[in-house]
């Protein structure tokens, strides 16, 4: 279950979690339970650093840019299967993190190596995706849906001030901008964030991932956690849905048929 280098583990994550939302096969998410928990016990630190490497039971090395990116991204999907907010705040202490020892003033866009690393002639700075999405696109993705969740209008705005400094190549190259393109979408039209809220949120939720629905957001669980969207959704005895743009939230629904036509 575990790769050597970190950003191979995230992404092995984030397929783990896609692969249980097709199937709905339990051992999926075990999996990437599994992986997600060694990553946090093997490679992150503390204070939110990660190590890239992994080896004969020693982590080492400073994680690159890349390695925060995808594992940001595959937290985050891995609270939207499981509405467990240790991983959504694991996902943003990682982003503390990154903001505190990767972020360039001068152009708003992220180092690939950290402050902290052995100074080279020139830090690089990764733009274009390409097999493995670039490093700058996964972090301003990540910005975005952490911005979503914890209402951090800085983030989002980061991302989108990230997103304005490539969109040209975006719109000109997007074979090697995809992954950027994905986040010019979400800007153009914005997610449905979908919360389940009450004990049969799983069942709603394994119905929700029979539809191809990419753009959408989902938050929840058996009581309204610490999320700000979640506050007030509760109600004894009952599992309800709520459809919601930008915070607003349409009348929530008991069945998710009646979610999915408030979609369309």
């Amino acid at each position: 279950d575990v790769y050597k280098r970190q950003g191979w583990n995230a992404m092995m994550l984030k397929g783990y979690v896609d692969a249980y939302k097709a199937f709905n096969k339990e051992e999926y998410l075990t999996t990437a339970l599994n992986n997600a928990h060694f990553i946090v016990e093997r490679s992150m630190q503390t204070d939110g650093r990660l190590n890239r490497n992994y080896k004969d039971g020693k982590s080492s090395i400073n994680a690159f840019l890349d390695d925060y990116g995808l594992t940001i991204e595959a937290f985050v999907a891995l609270y939207q299967v499981t509405f467990d907010e240790q991983w959504l705040k694991n996902a943003n202490k990682l982003m503390d993190y990154v903001n505190e020892h990767f972020y360039d003033d001068n152009t708003g866009m992220y180092f690939y190596t950290s402050d902290l690393d052995p100074k080279l002639i020139a830090r690089k700075f990764e733009i274009s995706d390409n097999v493995i999405p670039s490093s700058n696109s996964s972090i301003a993705k990540g910005l975005f849906l952490l911005g979503h969740y914890y209402y951090n209008e800085n983030y989002v705005n980061r991302a989108e001030l990230m997103l304005n400094n490539v969109r040209d190549n975006v719109l000109t190259q997007t074979a090697f901008h995809s992954n950027w393109a994905l986040l010019e979408t979400w800007m153009i039209n914005k997610p449905f964030e979908i919360a389940i809220v009450g004990n049969d949120w799983k069942k709603h939720l394994t119905e929700f991932n029979t539809y191809f629905l990419p753009n959408t957001i989902f938050l929840g669980g058996s009581n309204e956690g610490s999320l700000e969207l979640l506050k007030n959704k509760l109600v004894e005895g009952s599992t309800m849905i709520y459809v919601c743009v930008d915070k607003s939230c349409k009348l929530p629904v008991s069945d998710v048929n009646d979610a999915i036509l408030q979609l369309k």
